[in-house]
């Protein structure tokens, strides 16, 4: 498996670069709402492993639960790359935008740059105009479900 930096995946040589990764995936939240971290695998994609413990996991998942306002829920696993351990974290996230330690941040290329204050407010005000309602969402149930008496009287 061959690994490269993009807009929605960020690599990391190890765990010690773990504030520099919550801004990474905040700022790919918010401007994808999907991606892809790896520990263990050099910007340039050289795999070169790291040291993975059930520890090692539990303390991503506490620096991200600390980290990133919203909330987020990633799958933090172990996964072998090229015969070495390393980690991936998983994420995905609708209720932008994200703060990482109280700053906003938006990918650009395989990089991560602060919101300017008119940036944020512009990308706030966007969120909220497309924002998903519950009365517009399309349900799966077949149309037979439908109270016609109901329907009528609204």
């Amino acid at each position: 498996m061959i690994l490269k930096e993009s807009e929605t995946i960020e690599l990391k040589r190890s765990t010690g670069l773990l504030k520099q990764a919550l801004i990474s995936i905040s700022a790919i939240l918010n401007k994808h709402g999907y991606g892809e971290l790896y520990f263990g695998v050099e910007n340039n994609g050289q795999i070169i492993g790291q040291q993975v413990t059930e520890n090692t996991l539990r303390q991503i998942s506490q620096k991200i639960s600390e980290g990133i306002e919203p909330k987020i829920y990633p799958l933090i696993e172990k996964i072998i790359l090229g015969g070495k351990s390393c980690i991936r974290v998983k994420f995905e996230g609708k209720e932008r935008p994200y703060f990482a330690f109280g700053i906003a941040y938006i990918r650009v290329a395989d990089e991560d740059r602060k919101l300017s204050p008119n940036e944020l407010r512009r990308f706030i005000l966007e969120s909220n105009i497309y924002s998903r309602r519950w009365d517009t969402e399309l349900t799966d149930l077949p149309v037979n479900y439908l109270d016609l008496e109901a329907f009528n009287e609204f």
